[in-house]
């Protein structure tokens, strides 16, 4: 069992994440310790962790991990991933376009009146 400190040091997400993920119901002690309210986590609780990191790094947004962690086989991680590239593909689309529209802007800017 580790405490919560340790757990952190382990899974590089803050103490402060970790007790937020247990609110949401997202990633819950193995054990609290009734005396003095310290929470504990076990080596199975790293694999969650570990995946919690990545959902967030790759944009998911709490309630889709929610989804993703009620759904405890994980069956539609990969749906939920394949949408989440798509929305991402499109916004780069989006963004180049934005980038294409500044890039015509300034050389008009730059055009020489006749």
């Amino acid at each position: 069992m580790y405490k919560i400190s340790e757990f952190a040091e382990i899974t590089g997400l803050s103490k402060e994440t970790l007790r937020y993920y247990a609110e949401m119901k997202l990633l819950e002690p193995a054990f609290i310790d009734p005396k003095n309210n310290y929470r504990y986590y076990d080596d199975g609780s790293i694999f969650l962790a570990t995946l919690l990191s990545k959902l967030r790094k790759l944009g998911f947004t709490i309630q889709e991990m929610i989804s993703v962690m009620e759904d405890e086989s994980f069956s539609n991680l990969e749906a939920l991933l394949v949408q989440k590239k798509r929305k991402i593909l499109k916004q780069i689309n989006e963004l180049q376009l934005q980038v294409e529209e500044i890039d015509e802007f300034l050389a008009s800017g730059k055009e020489e009146p006749e």
